[in-house]
């Protein structure tokens, strides 16, 4: 009971920049709140109840409760009582994270998460590092591209000036072959 007074004083003193969740000590209980849609759910429980498991109950509520009764709970014509059908969900809800098993399955969830969370991570890192690899890879062969466009004009350059070296003299000894020809036969 006590408890349930200090929740309506909680209640009563929020206001629209307060937290949207948080943690109230209590003696030996923990009073959580969420607030969502401008919808305020609460959680007494013990000191020893952890604070994730706690939160985890409140959001998957909230979720349930948008996900059935959002547009009626905002309404001005939500009447006292019209979410009863409601608190089956919260019974069985409230028994599941009672149950020391779903702790420990949540926690084994979050070490699973944990550890797909680091495999893509590195995954990330290694497509990341890939991806600058490419990168590198492209501008290295548009470098050897580039490049071997002007090895090739070059080549084709030193081919005609070793082919015209090495005809060079046989063209000149015909050139001068036939000046003679034409100079003794043809003049005349």
């Amino acid at each position: 009971m006590d408890q349930k007074k200090k929740c309506k004083i909680l209640i009563s003193r929020m206001t629209p920049n307060s937290e949207p969740q948080a943690t109230i000590e209590s003696g030996d209980y923990n009073i959580h709140y969420l607030i969502a849609s401008s919808i305020i759910y609460i959680c007494i429980s013990e000191k020893s109840y952890p604070r994730k498991l706690a939160f985890s109950y409140l959001q998957e509520i909230s979720h349930e409760f948008q996900n059935s009764h959002g547009t009626d709970a905002l309404s001005n014509s939500a009447r006292p009582f019209g979410f009863s059908s409601f608190d089956n969900f919260l019974s069985k809800t409230k028994k599941i994270y009672q149950d020391q098993r779903a702790q420990s399955n949540l926690d084994r969830l979050n070490n699973d998460l944990a550890d797909v969370k680091k495999v893509m991570t590195k995954n990330i890192e290694d497509l990341l590092y890939r991806g600058d690899s490419l990168d590198k890879m492209s501008d290295l062969s548009s470098s050897l591209k580039s490049d071997s466009l002007k090895y090739r004009r070059r080549a084709q350059r030193i081919n005609l000036e070793a082919m015209i070296r090495q005809y060079i003299p046989i063209v000149g000894a015909g050139l001068i072959f036939v000046f003679l020809i034409w100079y003794m036969f043809l003049r005349r």
